[in-house]
């Protein structure tokens, strides 16, 4: 009989605040370090018309100082702490973090209640902040390789609808038009206590850290969460193809994404894709790596993940399971689409071993628990799931949940990826860059 692959039992404890602040405490006393989270409810999908990248644009905003500290305090308050900290923003929600001495969590939260209450948000703020995200777009999008693919470029060849489809990043215009009225109404409407979770992790007393958390957090005013518009949208009745041209990319690319079920409302049929991402394209013995990577060498890399930001268990619905490959010199997309459409039917039609399976959950098992090893990694993760699920103790329960999935609900969520139900972007390198000498220029750097 194959063993179970264990969960864990990090200890959760959950309270809610008079002013509708969620807040999970999870101490865990080996090491004196602690790591406060919040996250809030918003994320590049609330973003309406017209304010695209404002989601990204806020978070910058929320550094730039608060009720009682000027520009650049939290950074100076939490580096002089010999802790760290930073902020992220996703398609579903948006964090922000510390991770200090254990002798620092109250300066923690102070410095997150203090911004809660709310930030500085003046126009020279705004406008120096609004030059940041643009040269982050410059950067990371506009003057690099393949920038954006697929997270960015391949959202509207799938989806029809703004929220899901639009460019989260945002445009240049969207950003230069924004204003302090906006950002305010931004705050006013998402930035609530009822909208939040605060999270603790790591060495303190839970006695201690309540009362501390009430000290700093309870009397943030009172705002409600906002109601959550429906994202849905139907899938694709067609296969839906998109390509463009990257001036800078030295080699040819391809994404291809399916829809997968609901992350929330359908968790047990959601499961085997998160499965079946792995068993495709995790190590050289998986099935693409095997075939396209180091049998056919049609392609360079393949990876496989659920999500466009590739984050099974912090998405809601929709979302998809999503295949990215390089291609060499010369190389082709349709044949290495057509193959990857064999390799799941022949995973549809033939099935999957048990001990195939067994290989790649106890992989999968091994990174969720090094990533819930770290106070920080383990307070985001339950964050997350308190923000989305109401449950943060699902945390010790994931590596067995993944380690339950069996060989027939696998082939099952392959037999659904299915040509008319895919979307595929390609990437063509760009004339200048498409040269043997260029070809070969990158191969070198790489």
């Amino acid at each position: 009989m194959t063993p179970e692959i264990p969960g864990t039992s990090y200890p959760v404890e959950r309270t809610t605040l008079d002013n509708g602040l969620r807040v999970v405490f999870a101490p865990e006393r080996s090491a004196p370090v602690v790591s406060v989270s919040v996250l809030y409810d918003v994320g590049i999908r609330s973003e309406p018309p017209g304010r695209s990248g404002f989601a990204h644009l806020f978070e910058h905003l929320m550094f730039q100082g608060s009720a009682n500290l000027e520009k650049l305090a939290h950074f100076r308050y939490v580096q002089g702490s010999g802790g760290t900290f930073n902020g992220s923003t996703h398609l579903d929600y948006t964090d922000y973090y510390e991770t200090l001495p254990a002798g620092g969590l109250e300066r923690a939260l102070f410095l997150e209640s203090d911004r809660m209450r709310g930030p500085t948000l003046t126009e020279a703020n705004l406008r120096n902040q609004v030059d940041v995200v643009k040269e982050e777009i410059r950067v990371n999008v506009l003057n690099r390789p393949y920038g954006g693919f697929p997270f960015l470029t391949l959202p509207p060849v799938i989806f029809d609808t703004f929220p899901n489809a639009h460019d989260g990043y945002g445009s240049f215009g969207d950003l230069e038009a924004a204003t302090v009225a906006d950002a305010a109404e931004f705050f006013e409407t998402y930035y609530a206590a009822g909208n939040a979770v605060l999270t603790l992790a790591g060495d303190f007393d839970p006695d201690h850290a309540i009362r501390l958390v009430e000290q700093h957090f309870g009397d943030v005013p009172a705002r409600p969460a906002p109601a959550r518009p429906s994202f849905a949208e139907p899938d694709l009745a067609a296969e839906a193809r998109a390509e463009y041209e990257d001036r800078l990319a030295p080699l040819p690319a391809v994404a291809a994404a399916w829809r997968v079920p609901d992350p929330l409302r359908d968790f047990a049929g959601y499961l085997p894709y998160v499965v079946l991402a792995e068993v495709l394209t995790d190590g050289d013995a998986s099935r693409l790596v095997s075939r396209l990577v180091l049998r056919d060498r049609s392609v360079t890399s393949i990876g496989g993940y659920i999500g466009f930001l590739g984050e099974p268990f912090g998405v809601r619905d929709p979302t998809v399971l999503l295949l990215r490959a390089h291609l060499p010199p010369g190389g082709s997309v349709d044949p290495v689409l057509a193959t990857i459409d064999e390799e799941l039917q022949r995973l549809a039609t033939d099935g999957i071993t048990e001990a195939e399976l067994r290989r790649v959950q106890a992989r999968m098992a091994t990174h969720l628990l090094r990533d819930a090893d770290g106070v920080l990694g383990r307070g985001l993760s339950m964050a997350v799931l308190e923000l989305q699920r109401g449950d943060p103790a699902m945390i010790n329960d994931l590596p067995r949940l993944l380690g339950a999935v069996t060989p027939d609900q696998v082939v099952a969520a392959a037999a659904t990826l299915r040509p008319e139900r895919r979307a595929s972007q390609s990437v063509l390198p760009g004339a200048a860059q498409s040269s043997p000498d260029a070809i070969a220029a990158a191969a070198g750097a790489a």
